[in-house]
Parts: C-alpha cells; sequence; structure tokens
C-alpha cells in the first residue's frame, strides 16, 4: 500500500524528486583527541595517591553533594590538562582539557543504506 501511494504521489508531482543525503565524517579517534598528559591517574587510586604521583592540584575545588548514602561528595582537583574528580577519596573520573567526548557505538555507523 505504500509503494502505491508513494508511486502515486511521484506521478503526482510528475518525476521522482531528486534523492539527496548528508555524509557524516568522523575522525578517526586517534587524530580527534589532543596529546593528553602521558600518565593520568586511574579510577580507583586515592587522593593520597595522586598526591603522591602528581603533586599538589593547582586548584582544588569545594566538594558537592554528600547529603546521604545515595549521594556521596564529589570533588574536582584542577592540574595542569586535566582534572580528577573524586568520590569521597576515591578517583571515579578523569576528564583531559580540550579532549572531545569519546564516540560511542562506533561499530553502529554505517556507510550507507
Amino acid at each position: 500500500m505504500r509503494k502505491i501511494f508513494l508511486l502515486l504521489t511521484m506521478a503526482a508531482l510528475g518525476a521522482a524528486p531528486a534523492l539527496h543525503a548528508d555524509v557524516l565524517t568522523l575522525p578517526e579517534a586517534e587524530s580527534a583527541t589532543p596529546a593528553a598528559p602521558s600518565s593520568l591517574p586511574q579510577r580507583g587510586m586515592t587522593m593520597n595517591a595522586v598526591t603522591r604521583q602528581f603533586g599538589e592540584p593547582l586548584q582544588r575545588h569545594a566538594p558537592a553533594g554528600g547529603g546521604g548514602p545515595k549521594t556521596p561528595p564529589i570533588t574536582r582537583w584542577d592540574y595542569d590538562g586535566f582534572s580528577v574528580f573524586f568520590e569521597n577519596s576515591t578517583v571515579i573520573d578523569i576528564v583531559v582539557k580540550d579532549a572531545p567526548a569519546p564516540l560511542s557505538h562506533v561499530d553502529e555507523l554505517s556507510d550507507g543504506p
């Protein structure tokens, strides 16, 4: 039924419209990320371990949250080129400044129909 409707619509317009598709080109993951510090803190490290390995941060931000067991305090330390996020005193994430977010589900992207 849909094909018939489409054919009738195209016939009413006089001809099939020109098909147009945009192509999205993604950069390779290696070239998309700027040079990151050669070593970064790892998830699970303690604040003491981060301080021993990387020294004092340029800035320590006050903890946010901490109102209960389901909302532990989150603290951010800024270093030159990256920030470290702690839950209580444990590293939960590291963010490299000016680095794009990693692409997810790249294997699901296709070149066309």
